[in-house]
């Protein structure tokens, strides 16, 4: 539900869900229900004061905005309600806490309203499930031994059934709000949802045996403490992930404002030097950091005068020599970014040739820092099969043929044969260009020289002297 308008056909799915949960509890409200109604205060209690956090300001301060309210943090005390209560007691339990939690966007009513249904909804499924299953008896009372390992198979049963009910209804609204197909709304939804909910149900039993057991509710609250500090540390993880990706989009946009010849250029040499060093076979989390190495390896030109870099006309052999102080600047801007890590050697040595004859310090061979090899024929590759204002591009096999050329000499041959492989499984789609509102091309000789028509033993893109005064 990512619109601020929500269509009709969503608020008729979400009024559906609403009397789809009225349905669900109204066995529990009946008179003379058999409701324990101790229980479920206790139970709904507890998960509106885990959620309620995400609606206090004072709370969420003193936290440092860093607790993962809302993300499913405390679905073990529902599922925990699923197998202690009947499905339409168990259903009640899930209402205050999802009302309370915080919504993100406008409107909140039918947003508060939706959720509150679907988490219901699959409460009472899972403690349906739970209970055909003869998960009370499993679970034992009071000195009774819970029934291990038959008490596992109606808790994972119920998590299941919770998951299920739960992605399913996501789809549904994705598909009713946003206008998606269903196969296109349902996508991926159930893989991504399998084993958090897996570990929810996990810990729901544990809390439901602790519940019944001679040491009663209070037990049963250690449950959530390492659950809970497991969700703090991964939303750490993942808001210091989103703090490094600001950073360098913020990095990117200056570099793509100042030289608007190669916008995009480093986004499709990030992606072709994490093409090459998945083909190499490189530990995936050291890719992050092969990404950024392309997509900043040009971040130096915010230190090189801008009239160079939009210059119409030849350059100059000191303006060349500016030119050439790119990595070098590109390597003062990043020096204080720690996460950056191995990158910030890349973007310094980019511009390196495996016989020495590169620059900035004519680094050769295995002197030349492997990110820094690979950022190299990502970046000649790309220089070649994008099409900007003032060149066209080459076809892929073409441009390969070239890299094949310069390898060993200009280039490191082990990274040329680890990108034509991923090319071949791959494939490769060059599709962000240059400002079209830029001329034709600029005049005068600061085209490139005509295919194949390089200075011999010269490599590709910006090896081949000029090339658009180190655009690509």
């Amino acid at each position: 539900m990512g619109v601020k308008v929500i269509p009709r056909a969503a608020r008729v799915y979400i009024g559906c869900a609403v009397l789809g949960t009225g349905a669900a509890v109204l066995p529990a409200l009946r008179p003379g229900a058999a409701t324990p109604w101790g229980t479920v205060a206790l139970l709904a209690a507890l998960y509106a004061l885990c959620e309620l956090p995400s609606r206090c300001r004072l709370l969420g301060r003193a936290t440092g905005g860093s607790v993962p309210f809302g993300a499913g943090s405390f679905f073990p005390v529902l599922l925990a309600a699923a197998l202690l209560l009947p499905p339409a007691a168990a259903a009640l339990t899930a209402l205050p806490g999802s009302l309370l939690a915080r919504v993100e966007e406008p409107p909140a009513a039918p947003r508060r309203a939706w959720r509150a249904a679907a988490t219901a909804l699959a409460v009472w499924a899972a403690a349906r499930t739970a209970e055909a299953l003869g998960c009370a008896r499993a679970l034992g009372h009071g000195p009774d031994a819970p029934d291990f390992p038959y008490a596992l198979l109606p808790a994972g049963a119920a998590a299941l059934a919770f998951c299920l009910v739960l992605t399913a209804l996501d789809g549904g609204i994705r598909a009713t709000a946003d206008g998606l197909p269903l196969r296109a709304a349902w996508h991926g939804l159930l893989g991504r949802a399998l084993a958090p909910h897996a570990v929810h149900g996990l810990a729901g039993l544990m809390m439901a045996v602790l519940w019944r057991s001679t040491y009663g509710p209070v037990s049963a609250l250690f449950v959530l403490l390492p659950i809970h500090i497991s969700c703090w540390v991964f939303a750490q993880y993942h808001r210091e992930r989103a703090a490094h990706q600001a950073t360098i989009r913020a990095l990117v946009q200056a570099v793509d404002i100042k030289d608007r010849y190669t916008r995009g250029h480093g986004e499709r040499v990030g992606h072709a030097s994490v093409l090459i060093a998945r083909e190499l076979g490189m530990p995936e989390d050291r890719l992050d950091v092969v990404r950024f190495a392309g997509i900043l390896h040009d971040v130096g030109k915010l230190g090189v005068p801008t009239r160079i870099l939009r210059k119409d006309g030849p350059l100059t052999p000191e303006e060349r020599r500016i030119i050439e102080l790119h990595p070098e600047y590109g390597h003062e801007i990043v020096r204080g970014i720690g996460f950056l890590g191995e990158a910030r050697g890349a973007i310094l040595h980019h511009h390196e040739r495996m016989d020495g004859s590169g620059y900035p310090y004519g680094l050769r061979g295995d002197e030349i820092p492997e990110y820094a090899r690979m950022v190299a024929v990502a970046d000649a590759f790309d220089a070649m099969t994008s099409t900007r204002s003032y060149s066209r591009a080459r076809p892929v096999p073409t441009a390969v043929a070239e890299l094949e050329r310069c390898a060993g000499s200009h280039f490191d041959a082990t990274m040329v044969a680890a990108l034509v492989r991923a090319l071949d499984r791959h494939g490769w789609q060059p599709a962000v260009t240059a400002d079209e509102t830029l001329p034709a091309g600029p005049p005068g000789g600061n085209l490139p020289p005509p295919r194949g028509t390089g200075t011999p033993g010269r490599a590709p893109g910006a090896a081949e002297g000029p090339r658009s005064r180190e655009r690509a």
